[in-house]
């Protein structure tokens, strides 16, 4: 491995195709059309948080698997810098003009992935990423990482969301039971339990006790976390060393 891993973008016949894991869904413009409404995302605790912790008008900001760019368009007028990346372009398309409507000028879009994104210029101030890193397996999650962390400033402040499961094996039938139990019915309107199930199935989240290692040996200290009731999804505020 060279002295410039993990700062350049992985390369060779091992590297999986990061937008096979994130779904073929993502590419289909009627999905993405709908993306906003079934993901019910509100950006403004996300935001007002990280302005609690210091980002202002002189903070770059990467939104790491931005999709269609909810929390990238209601960060940006509250900081210098910021790259929006993700693996498809109907989503960043969808982004660029959002933001052209708004007379948003400071989005970068670039399209790439946690393996594949080459950071340019100085180190970030904020890594953000919601519902993005659970499509990787544990062993590319930890390399996710370990490239996160090569772009960021020390002292800088990782802001992860994702489904990430805080509870024991032993727990794993009756939990889901009850997470599954309150989906929606409505595929339009949210998550249905056959959503959530596939999810559980085909997808990577994690147990916080194999994650959070992961996120130490990248080169982050946790500071603190806030999970769910349901104990499916959780929060981690993290700070580079």
């Amino acid at each position: 491995m060279t002295a410039s891993w993990p700062r350049r973008p992985l390369a060779g016949p091992f590297v999986p195709d990061e937008l096979g894991h994130a779904g073929s869904e993502h590419l289909d413009p009627s999905y993405v059309a709908g993306y906003d409404t079934k993901q019910k995302y509100d950006p403004a605790p996300d935001v007002a948080a990280l302005q609690g912790r210091g980002l202002d008008g002189r903070s770059t900001i990467i939104d790491m698997g931005c999709g269609t760019g909810v929390f990238t368009l209601a960060i940006a007028p509250h900081c210098r810098r910021v790259i929006a990346v993700d693996v498809s372009k109907p989503m960043l398309d969808r982004l660029s003009t959002a933001a052209k409507e708004s007379e948003i000028d400071n989005i970068e879009c670039v399209r790439a992935g946690f393996l594949t994104y080459e950071h340019e210029g100085d180190p970030v101030d904020y890594v953000f990423s919601r519902n993005a890193l659970h499509q990787l397996p544990d062993f590319w999650k930890t390399l996710a990482l370990t490239r996160l962390a090569s772009m960021m400033a020390t002292g800088a402040l990782l802001w992860l969301h994702d489904l990430v499961y805080a509870f024991e094996p032993t727990e794993v039938e009756r939990v889901l039971e009850g997470w599954f139990g309150e989906a929606v019915v409505d595929p339009t309107n949210g998550y249905t339990a056959d959503d959530l199930a596939t999810h559980v199935r085909t997808e990577f989240s994690t147990f916080t006790w194999l994650l959070e290692p992961m996120l130490g040996h990248a080169g982050f200290h946790v500071l603190d976390t806030e999970v769910d009731r349901r104990r499916t999804y959780v929060r981690y505020a993290c700070v580079r060393l």
